[in-house]
């Protein structure tokens, strides 16, 4: 379950209503409430997104590959120290916070989140300070000397910073205030920007670390902000009610945070071993690839992470109800994802130099193989939820310690054997093991199977992705790209078509409503803002049978 660990863990939200069972209008609800939430948390990330390609396109451009990789090492040095100190008591504080307002118990709300605050400050101080106090090991493991033990400094900074702000951020989403989070992420990512590039202009590959502190310590101004509009009374903590909270924080905590190192992780070797293997360049490629690789499909993950896994934890105990959840949110994840991924393995070049500059060119094979891992993310998404919806944390960690080993294993053989691109075929290569270990996993744990919905238009989307990715290699280019256009084209009406069958027009955001009056069969009533939820498909058309 490897995709639901590192920066996607501290986005779980914990319990919301039990969904009815599966009526046509409860369908109809059910896909409506995943493509809202999809909107939400999507458009925050098209945000994202924009001022993404700007800092990225002026950062490539100003320090080149070479910089570029630069800053993707600091970034894992961060990110791995973040984990480790965090011990992933941001993760199990959204699910604490998210129950006590299920039950309307204020004081919970407002012990759990200033013991959560405190911890935050104090675990953030101590991570800094060991990576102050080990930061000449840590410089000489990533680049082999150190060299750059001053620049791993100053991430400490950044390490303190990232934690009071996620902390402030754990508070926000466990009180489902999901418009503020996305509010929160776009105005951070804003103001991150517009400081870091001109630190980085100025000071060159000097810059970048000072630039990744500004950017965490801009993250904390704007989640202070938001989660100070969560209004609660200052209680009057007991030790003994301290070390309550601690030990609840703690309990699920351990496990995130044991989750949590391991993607990071991987990909701090992967860096690693490429930096060793084929130098600081190929680096700074496999970093534009893998950046670009998840930009589109962020939105996704993300929507899942901040609304269905609630969803999913109340019906946790309902294996049916559990399996139909998650078959939904797989259906519309491939709906979503399939345009998204055929676009850029079509236009990889174009995307590229548009993001970045002709110096990245070599990245664009990597891209399309990681394009296929995240496909296959998307697929294998919601069966891993299962798992951790279930508190099966043995298990959990078990399916996420094999995959990193996994993909550990295959990206040393890859990259030794086929260079940069070998990075690429590793990262979709441990997405196909990981797919194979999660699914027996689930059929044990609720006896989840596929749709036969799901098999039949997650085959057809499948095959359209690879017939553009191997039209790369059987045809000359301008045939390809022709190729790759024309099974966009069919990718989207395809999509767009499903979409319309599954929704009814009550639930859904006025802007997705005029883009589906387009494609909505004839026979089915058009969007309108107040049509009632129950018309629409009829049960026997929308009724997603399992497979064996």
């Amino acid at each position: 379950m490897s995709s639901l660990s590192g920066k996607k863990m501290n986005e779980f939200v914990a319990l919301a209503p039990v969904l009815p069972m599966a009526s046509a209008s409860a369908k109809q609800r059910s896909y409506a409430q995943i493509l809202k939430s999809s909107a939400i948390v999507g458009g925050s990330t098209v945000l994202n997104i924009g001022i993404g390609i700007v800092r990225t396109k002026a950062i490539a451009l100003i320090l080149g590959p070479g910089g570029f990789g630069l800053a993707g090492l600091y970034t894992s040095i961060i990110t791995l120290t973040q984990n480790i100190a965090g011990i992933g008591i941001n993760s199990s504080g959204v699910r604490q916070i998210a129950e006590a307002a299920g039950n309307d118990d204020k004081q919970k709300i407002a012990r759990t989140a200033v013991v959560l605050r405190r911890s935050a400050i104090v675990l953030g101080l101590l991570g800094a300070l060991a990576l102050l106090v080990f930061s000449k090991e840590v410089a000489i493991l990533t680049f082999g000397n150190a060299e750059h033990r001053g620049a791993v400094c100053l991430l400490s900074l950044a390490v303190l910073f990232q934690l009071v702000s996620t902390a402030q951020g754990a508070l926000i989403q466990g009180m489902r205030q999901i418009a503020d989070l996305a509010k929160m992420n776009v105005i951070g990512a804003l103001s991150g920007a517009i400081i870091s590039i001109p630190v980085v202009y100025y000071l060159r590959e000097r810059g970048v670390a000072i630039s990744l502190v500004l950017v965490a310590a801009m993250t904390i101004v704007t989640s202070w902000w938001y989660s100070r509009k969560v209004r609660f009374q200052r209680p009057t903590l007991t030790t003994p009610q301290v070390r309550e909270e601690i030990a609840g924080l703690l309990k699920l905590g351990i496990a995130f945070m044991a989750s949590g190192l391991l993607v990071p992780g991987v990909a701090y070797l992967v860096r690693v071993i490429l930096l060793q293997s084929a130098g600081m360049a190929a680096t700074g490629m496999y970093q534009s690839a893998w950046t670009l690789g998840g930009l589109y499909i962020n939105f996704i993950l993300q929507a899942m992470g901040a609304d269905f896994y609630p969803r999913l934890s109340a019906t946790a105990n309902n294996n049916c109800e559990c399996n139909r959840l998650v078959n939904e949110q797989a259906l519309i994840g491939i709906l979503l994802a399939a345009p998204g991924v055929i676009a850029t393995l079509t236009f990889a070049p174009l995307v590229i130099a548009i993001f970045y500059s002709a110096k990245f060119t070599p990245a664009v094979e990597v891209l399309r193989w990681i394009c296929l891992g995240t496909m296959l993310q998307v697929i294998t998404w919601p069966m891993g939820f299962i798992i951790v919806a279930k508190a099966r944390q043995d298990l959990f960690l078990l399916s996420e310690f094999a995959w990193a080993v996994v993909a550990t294993g295959l990206a040393w053989v890859c990259i030794r054997n086929f260079g940069l691109n070998g990075a690429g075929i590793a990262f979709f290569g441990s997405y196909i093991f990981h797919w194979i270990l999660v699914y027996p996993i689930v059929r044990w744990l609720s006896g989840f199977r596929w749709s036969e919905q799901n098999v039949r238009i997650g085959g057809v989307s499948l095959l359209l992705i690879a017939a553009a990715f191997t039209g790369f290699y059987a045809l000359p280019l301008k045939a390809a790209i022709g190729l790759g256009t024309v099974l966009l084209v069919s990718s989207c009406v395809y999509s767009l078509h499903l979409v319309a069958k599954l929704m009814d027009g009550h639930e859904v955001p006025p802007a997705l409503r005029r883009i589906l009056k387009f494609v909505r069969p004839s026979s089915q009533p058009a969007f309108k803002g107040h049509e009632n939820p129950s018309r629409g498909l009829r049960p026997a058309e929308i009724v997603q049978e399992p497979i064996p």
